[in-house]
């Protein structure tokens, strides 16, 4: 997918590369100061305390000259160094401004998630390729599904420990409004946030003034104190995608959403399996054509398992950068019908924002390849 005006966005490129090496410049200039003085207060004759009390001041110095907050300049300090020092490659497309603060900042973040050496040193000779033609939101789900796949023993161990902490709590605030608060699992949040969309849809009502973001909020409030709209029946499609080793408990493992929002630990899955109370989609995708269905169906309209199918392939939105989770999107036909089949190999996602672009020749289809696997 591209946009048909390719010449003045080249303007638009240089100037997010000179925005990049400004960040640069004034970042290596934030670690340059910070490590001098750290080298100046050690070689010091002052008292413990003293050296204490000026290497805690160094940042303040900092904020104070940049015009940014002590604890701005404290985090910027700390994810800059652990990329410094630790991923060489990454700061080295920092220098260049090939990739910018906000990147850089999601990489160090990861960084300190990572336990292994080998770990780091695999996201270094990866991440700058795809850091560079992706956006900030989409190399943050890239990142999260690397610590998942890289070091998914450890990964498992903390998502369990984390389970352990789930709870509700409720936040009262002001104009006799408030904030319920549910920390739990994500596929079990998958489930319900499928099953408050799909049913505030539904409703089709000509007199129901409510907006969509209302009705949402009124069945949630049914089904929690168990008026008459409740119901403990959960019917939701939940697309996810678990390697075969995983699935076979051979490796520990992750089962990841098909827009990359989330993953839980595969055996959390394996236990809605085993409870009966689902049906599951087992789908095989041609290695060569993508073409999640080899049937050709008549008619303009895809049918609902093929868009379900879709989703699993996809994830979101087919524009570049686009978020939107694939389910929540229109099927557009890349070769438009009756000349393009409806099939797996000729339809993609498309929000309803995207597809009116497309529509008025604003984007058109390429081959847009598949992001590559993080843990490849």
């Amino acid at each position: 997918m591209a946009t048909t005006s390719a010449v003045a966005t080249e303007v638009l490129t240089d100037l997010v590369r000179e925005r990049a090496r400004a960040e640069t410049r004034e970042v290596v200039a934030m670690l340059d100061y910070r490590d001098a003085e750290l080298e100046r207060i050690a070689a010091s004759d002052e008292s413990p305390m003293k050296k204490h009390n000026e290497r805690g001041s160094v940042a303040l110095t900092i904020a104070g000259a940049s015009a940014t907050s002590e604890g701005q300049v404290q985090y910027r300090l700390s994810f800059a160094g652990t990329v410094r020092d630790q991923s060489p490659t990454t700061w080295g497309a920092f220098l260049d401004g090939r990739i910018d603060l906000a990147r850089v900042r999601e990489i160090g973040s990861t960084i300190d998630q990572l336990k292994r050496a080998e770990s780091v040193h695999r996201l270094d000779r990866r991440v700058v390729g795809y850091a560079e033609t992706h956006t900030v939101a989409e190399l943050r789900a890239w990142l999260k599904a690397f610590v998942r796949r890289v070091e998914a023993d450890l990964a498992v161990e903390r998502a369990d420990d984390e389970r352990k902490k789930r709870h509700v709590s409720v936040t009262h605030g002001d104009d006799s409004m408030g904030w319920l608060n549910a920390y739990l699992p994500s596929h079990e949040l998958a489930a319900i946030e499928d099953r408050y969309r799909k049913a505030a849809r539904g409703i089709t009502d000509p007199e129901d003034e409510r907006t969509l973001a209302q009705r949402e909020a009124d069945l949630l409030v049914a089904w929690c104190t168990e008026s008459d709209a409740a119901s403990s029946a959960i019917d939701a499609n939940i697309a996810v995608t678990v390697g075969a080793d995983v699935l076979a408990g051979f490796v520990p493992g992750f089962a990841e959403s098909a827009d990359g929002r989330w993953g839980v630990p595969a055996a959390w899955i394996a236990a809605v399996v085993g409870s009966g109370n689902s049906f599951w989609h087992r789908i095989v995708v041609d290695p060569i054509t993508d073409d999640v269905l080899a049937h050709e169906y008549i008619g303009r309209v895809a049918p609902d398992i093929l868009k379900i199918a879709l989703q699993f392939l996809h994830g979101t939105c087919q524009s570049p950068g686009c978020m939107v989770p694939a389910k929540f999107c229109d099927y557009d036909h890349r070769i438009p019908f009756p000349e393009g089949p409806t099939t797996g190999d000729n339809l993609g996602p498309l929000c309803r924002r995207h597809h009116g672009y497309k529509g008025h020749g604003l984007l058109h289809w390429t081959t847009r390849l598949q992001p590559e696997s993080p843990a490849a």
